[in-house]
C-alpha cells in the first residue's frame, strides 16, 4: 500500500468517525453502506456496452457480478426483511430507476448518478434528513450531490439534505454548525409531523 493511499484512507476514517461520534451523540442513526459500490460499477458496464460501444461481452460480466455480490448479501438482506428496525437494501436497478428522472446514468463519474439514487433511497424508505459527506477534492461527488439536491428538495419539500465538505481549508466549526442546524431542522419537522 503506499503512503498516499495509506494517508487517504486515514484521512477518509477520520471522516467517517468524526460524523459518527457527532450524529451517535444527538442519537441519529447512521446509515453505511456495503457492497453497493460495487454493484453501482457492475450495473454501468450495461450502459456502457448499449450506448457507447463497449462490448456485451462486458455487461454479461456486470450483471454476473450484480448476481454474485446479490447472492453474497441475501442471508443480511433476508434478516432485513424480517426486522422492525432495518430496512434491507434497494436493488441496483431500483436505485437506477430512483435516479433516472433527475440525472443520466451516463453520468459515471465517481458516483454519478448512484450518490442520486441513494438519496432517493433514503427519501422513499423515510429517511429524509441526509448529510451527504463530500471529501477533499471529489469533484464528482461535488457537482453531482450539490447539482441534486437542489432539484430533490423541489420534489421532496420534506426532505432535508445538508451538503459537509471535507476539504482542508474548510472549518470544523463550520461542518458542526452545518450538522447541529440539520439536526434542529429535522427536530422542528418531526414536532410538525407529530402535531398534524
Amino acid at each position: 500500500m503506499t503512503t498516499s493511499f495509506s494517508a487517504l484512507l486515514a484521512i477518509f476514517c477520520c471522516i467517517f468517525l468524526s460524523v459518527t461520534v457527532i450524529l451517535k451523540c444527538v442519537e441519529t442513526f447512521i446509515y453505511f453502506k456495503d457492497t453497493d459500490f460495487l454493484l453501482y460499477c457492475f450495473y454501468n458496464t450495461g450502459f456502457k456496452a448499449d450506448n457507447l460501444g463497449f462490448s456485451q461481452k462486458s455487461k454479461r460480466i456486470g450483471r454476473l457480478g450484480i448476481k454474485f455480490f446479490e447472492w453474497l448479501r441475501s442471508a443480511a438482506v433476508d434478516e432485513f426483511k424480517k426486522s422492525k428496525h432495518f430496512t434491507p437494501p434497494a436493488h441496483i436497478e431500483d436505485l437506477a430507476k430512483y435516479a433516472r428522472d433527475i440525472v443520466s446514468e451516463g453520468n459515471q463519474t465517481g458516483e454519478g448518478w448512484f450518490l442520486t439514487g441513494e438519496m432517493l433511497e433514503l427519501i422513499h424508505t423515510g429517511t429524509p434528513n441526509i448529510v451527504c459527506t463530500q471529501p477533499f477534492a471529489c469533484l464528482p461527488n461535488h457537482v453531482v450531490g450539490k447539482g441534486v439536491i437542489k432539484e430533490l428538495r423541489h420534489r421532496y419539500p420534506d426532505s432535508n439534505i445538508v451538503a459537509i465538505d471535507y476539504d482542508p481549508g474548510a472549518s470544523e466549526v463550520n461542518q458542526l454548525n452545518r450538522i447541529k442546524l440539520m439536526l434542529s431542522t429535522a427536530n422542528k419537522n418531526l414536532k410538525k409531523d407529530t402535531l398534524n
